[in-house]
């Protein structure tokens, strides 16, 4: 009774799908919510019916998507009436709080716009709670039919290793074999059928011919075509060539066995017993050649340009070859699965199992049938598990990159994965076991193409820069190479059972974003976001381009107030950029009111110092104590400023070193300017004479000096002081002031080397420190007495004793370390 009833309901919503009538009251925006009401009442009944086919559901669920995009257009309608309100609401200005009051009439045009709002805003909400209501619907569809499709997975069927089980195959399979036999000897064919056949046989021969040249001579030539192409490329388009040509040995082959499935078709034998395997076979050669040529390029024996694994070459020689053997195995499941077999897997989902042999397989038999291809599987994905779980220890370089560690994690999950998957089947789990190894197979083959695509992305860069050094490792490269990967995402949902309508909802759901503390962010938003946000960064840089090279050279600004006026460009346009793109994006900042209200708590303790180094930026901006340029000490460090960022300041010492100084020393903390103004200076040069010297002479020479130097000012003049009078000089300074301070260093080296030869011709002695060093016990010196006795001989030439060294022999002279009260401190 509940069949017949879904069976009905489902026949009205056939009827419902009609063009609604003229006569039907339509809601604004085109929607007419009675008959939506009825539908989506009828869905839900048939959603909660256990009787319902997939059929039906499928059904019901493709009208409820219908329903739902016309539900989404209808949340648009009035935008211009509703914005309009909206400002003509604001212009009256803020609502009177509670308590307050404000004139009538200002009140009467509030209540009436605000009424008009509420009706033009209506059909929008309609939409939105209906579309709300459809998604439901399609959700509950969806758990629906994924329930239903795992408890098909979890289906436990008579175990393939029971003799029961392998005599069921036996027969079955010796059913298969008679039929297929019957039907290629013509058996089965009639007379019509051979007269026919004569009127196709040159058809037939050309087809054949050319499928055995294409799959043999053809193959061979393909093969070995992009090794002879690379040997005559550039270094740069070898690997480009190489990849591009290499296609041609999934394309040449496939058309090969087109041509050779267009022969048996054409004979008119192939009926059906014969006609499901011409029918599965041309995905079983994209399979198989694909495969091969994965092996091929993944692992070559002899690389053309490089490898893209780093691997020994007997690993990548093994590998290849496990590659080719499951290639060939994961073709024939495919044949076999579409053609003949049920229990596949995933392969049990929509239509697959429509168009098979006539002959129908058990549960129990073809259990067997799949127990052996996944044994034979398994075997090679352990064999191919072990290769590749060695990679990171046995690579013949240490510079592996991130696939390395993806490829050795799928090899040790490879491994674990074909002994699960054929103790699933044994226990009877089959299509546990063959959705364990195939879609597994499959995603391994994803994963390989997505570094060679990788790859060959990285090539077509190089050589578009005729291999400029650094372009395979670029920025463009590694984005596109990420957006690559982005779009195999479907790819992977697809092989591990997605339906395309899963994939739409996902789309959809992804489509509509998240909303994060009452702020949605979807993709378009986003989008909208970055590319505003692009052009105001690009538009920015391009004020700032035409302000530092053609505006500002004009003016009488020095280059450190250009280039903080060309920084405070840049500050303002990025912020208005970041205005804009949040406006024409949708977000509403006022939303971001409390969190912000919560971050300024943690930036007031935890990034202070950056906000301090921050606000420190703008102050050296705007006031310009240190420009760029400027010749600064702060912070123990001494040079030229080069740049002035928003947090830190880059100071090139004189030994050419950068050094990076925070914002905030150089506010907080004294900075000595020698260059703010004007690059004058003065120079200190400390000079000192021997006692007895003529102080009046000395202060002559020492000013004649300064002002013969070119680089010393003339006004005001050099001047020459007498200082002190120190312990073993007579102290003077030269005070010079230079035009340039920058040449300070090597003008003091000049008026020193002339002070000295000066001095030397005047007979002017510089004087030096002297010491004189007593020893107390020398006779507890190494030698004894002989060294003392040969220290009291003279000599000549170089044993002659040093005049600088004057050893006292008498005993407790006085006032000197030796004397009564001294000796015992000096003997320390």
């Amino acid at each position: 009774m509940r069949h017949l009833l879904a069976c009905l309901l489902v026949a009205m919503l056939a009827v419902t799908g009609l063009p609604v009538a003229a006569q039907q009251s339509q809601q604004p925006g085109g929607l007419n919510y009675q008959t939506w009401e009825l539908v989506a009442e009828r869905a839900e009944a048939l959603s909660i019916n256990p009787q319902a086919t997939n059929e039906e559901l499928a059904r019901t669920r493709a009208r409820i998507v219908e329903w739902r995009d016309r539900l989404q257009q209808g949340q648009n309608v009035n935008a211009e009436r509703i914005a309009t309100l909206r400002n003509q609401i604001e212009a009256l200005g803020p609502a009177p709080a509670e308590g307050e009051s404000e004139d009538a009439e200002l009140a009467s045009r509030r209540a009436e716009l605000n009424q008009q709002l509420s009706t033009a805003q209506a059909p929008r909400l309609a939409a939105t709670e209906a579309a709300s209501r459809a998604s439901s619907i399609i959700a509950q569809i969806d758990e629906i039919v994924r329930q239903r499709q795992a408890l098909e997975l979890a289906k436990q069927s008579p175990s393939p290793l029971l003799p029961s089980s392998w005599a069921a195959a036996a027969s079955d399979g010796l059913d298969l074999l008679e039929g297929v036999s019957n039907e290629i000897s013509g058996r089965n064919a009639s007379a019509e059928t051979w007269q026919e056949l004569r009127g196709q046989l040159p058809q037939v021969a050309a087809y054949l011919i050319a499928a055995l040249l294409l799959l043999t001579y053809g193959r061979s030539w393909i093969d070995s075509l992009p090794s002879r192409l690379s040997a005559r490329a550039t270094d740069y388009s070898r690997a480009v060539m190489a990849f591009v040509v290499s296609l041609g040995q999934i394309a040449i082959p496939m058309v090969g066995l087109y041509l050779a499935i267009s022969a048996l078709q054409a004979t008119r034998l192939p009926g059906p017993w014969t006609t499901p395997f011409l029918n599965a076979l041309p995905v079983a050669g994209v399979i198989l050649f694909s495969g091969i040529w994965l092996a091929r390029a993944l692992f070559p024996r002899k690389a053309i340009a490089y490898t893209s694994l780093h691997m020994g070459e007997s690993a990548r020689v093994s590998a290849a070859r496990v590659v080719r053997i499951l290639a060939l195995l994961m073709a024939i499941h495919h044949i076999l699965s579409r053609a003949v077999l049920p229990l596949s897997g995933l392969y049990e989902q929509g239509e697959a199992q429509v168009g098979r042999v006539p002959v129908q397989f058990g549960d129990a038999s073809a259990g067997v049938w799949h127990m052996v291809m996944i044994v034979l599987a398994g075997l090679a994905m352990v064999r191919l598990g072990n290769i590749l779980r060695r990679l990171t220890h046995d690579a013949v370089t240490q510079d592996l990159s991130y696939r390395h560690w993806i490829v050795a994690w799928a090899g040790q999950l490879t491994r674990f994965v074909a002994p699960v998957a054929a103790v699933a089947t044994a226990a009877g789990f089959v299509n546990l076991g063959n959705l364990m190894v195939w879609p597994w197979l499959l995603s391994l083959a994803l994963a390989g193409l997505l570094i060679l695509l990788q790859d060959f992305i990285a090539d077509l860069f190089n050589m578009l820069q005729r291999g400029a050094e650094g372009a395979r490792e670029g920025l463009a490269p590694l984005l596109t190479g990420f957006a690559l990967i982005l779009l195999s995402v479907p790819l992977f949902l697809i092989i591990w059972g997605a339906t395309p309508d899963e994939l739409s909802e996902y789309w959809v759901r992804f489509r509509a974003g998240v909303s994060l503390g009452g702020v949605t962010l979807s993709p378009g938003a986003i989008l909208t976001f970055l590319v505003i946000f692009g052009i105001g960064y690009v538009l920015t840089r391009g004020v700032q381009g035409a302000f530092r090279n053609s505006i500002l050279p004009k003016t009488k600004l020095d280059h450190g107030g250009q280039n903080a006026v060309v920084s405070g460009l840049g500050y303002v346009g990025i912020v208005l950029a970041a205005l804009m793109a949040i406006t024409s994006a949708g977000i509403d900042l006022s939303a971001f009111a409390i969190v912000a209200g919560a971050l300024s708590v943690g930036i007031g303790f935890g990034l202070q110092n950056i906000v301090s180094n921050f606000v420190s930026g703008i102050i050296l901006l705007i006031e310009r104590p240190v420009s760029v340029g400027d010749w600064i000490s702060a912070g123990g460090q001494q040079g030229i400023v080069k740049r002035i960022s928003v947090r830190s300041t880059q100071v090139e010492t004189f030994d050419k070193t950068e050094v990076i100084v925070p914002n905030s020393d150089l506010i907080s903390q004294p900075v000595i300017n020698w260059t703010r103004h004007n690059k004058v200076g003065r120079i200190i040069i400390p000079v000192g004479v021997a006692y007895g010297s003529d102080t009046r002479k000395v202060e002559r020479i020492l000013r004649e000096i300064a002002e013969d130097h070119p680089l010393v000012a003339i006004d005001p003049a050099p001047a020459v002081l007498f200082r002190g009078l120190g312990n073993d000089s007579l102290d003077f300074e030269v005070r010079a002031i230079l035009a340039d301070v920058g040449t300070g260093l090597g003008v003091t080296s000049d008026l020193l080397h002339t002070i000295v030869a000066r001095f030397a011709d005047e007979g002017i002695e510089i004087p030096f420190a002297q010491r004189d060093i007593w020893l107390r016990n020398p006779e507890a010196l190494p030698g004894g007495t002989s060294a003392q006795a040969a220290a009291r001989e003279p000599s000549s030439g170089l044993n002659r004793p040093d005049p600088m060294l004057i050893r006292d022999e008498g005993q407790d002279a006085p006032g000197l370390p030796d004397h009564a009260g001294d000796g015992e401190d000096a003997g320390r």
